[in-house]
């Protein structure tokens, strides 16, 4: 038992070292895009609100990198899988689909440390949290993870080309992220409109931040209905992930 956990930890290890340490160290610019994505949706939240927003904006800056990094997966397995025939070899070693799912996953999180050490210390300045809610609040942001990542595990199986998964990975976060209303009120949205934004998961996650937060003052049972809401979709994506998936080529 110790041994597989080791050969597991092993496996994961070198999922992190070869998907973005490597590029890290040797690409160091990588690093720029991840920082720059949600800091430039905070900041013009931020200056068309006159700082009014500045903490729904950091809130959606969490969400935002937590989803970017979850699709960020499919291209980056696309590439390990078409053009490097990685998940070939995997296939065809002791390793799982969710060990190896786990390791890409946990170095997609590595890329976004920088992201996330800017964010945390405005968080830090922004944010008025008690223990409780920042433990509702990583919650919040590992089940739109866990969500991203099932999404991204799985398009990555069915793509061809790492062009094709690029596209698909811009549009979704495109739609997930930004469309929605993550980085301020959904009371801002038009009540015609608003509808709409809960076809997005991402709208009740920023929901539960900023009433975690203070920000927007959500009735219990709607609280319970968000919190059902996400988990459900992201055991539902994670089921179709394990099911779906092209693990093995056929």
């Amino acid at each position: 038992m110790a041994t597989r956990k080791r050969s597991r930890f092993s496996q994961i290890l070198a999922a992190i070292l070869v998907n973005s340490l490597y590029e890290m160290k040797n690409y160091p610019i990588v690093l720029i895009n991840t920082v720059l994505s949600p800091l430039s949706f905070l900041i013009l939240i931020v200056f068309v609100s006159h700082g009014s927003l500045v903490g729904e904006a950091v809130e959606g800056g969490f969400i935002m990198v937590m989803f970017s990094s979850g699709m960020s997966l499919s291209t980056d397995l696309s590439h390990l899988k078409n053009d490097f025939k990685l998940q070939d070899m995997v296939v065809s070693s002791p390793t799982n689909w969710l060990t190896y799912m786990v390791g890409i996953s946990l170095s997609e999180i590595v890329y976004s440390i920088p992201a996330l050490v800017l964010l945390t210390l405005l968080a830090n300045y922004f944010l008025i949290l008690t223990i409780v809610g920042i433990l509702e609040f990583i919650g919040v942001l590992l089940l739109m993870f866990i969500t991203s990542i099932s999404i991204g595990y799985t398009l990555s199986t069915f793509s061809s080309d790492i062009v094709q998964s690029f596209a698909f990975s811009r549009l979704l976060s495109t739609l997930f992220s930004t469309i929605p209303p993550v980085y301020y009120p959904i009371t801002y949205i038009p009540l015609p409109f608003r509808y709409l934004a809960y076809i997005s998961p991402t709208t009740y996650a920023a929901e539960l931040a900023q009433s975690i937060a203070g920000y927007l003052s959500l009735p219990l049972g709607k609280i319970v209905f968000n919190w059902a809401i996400l988990i459900t979709v992201t055991i539902a994506l994670f089921v179709i992930a394990k099911s779906k998936a092209r693990w093995r080529e056929v």
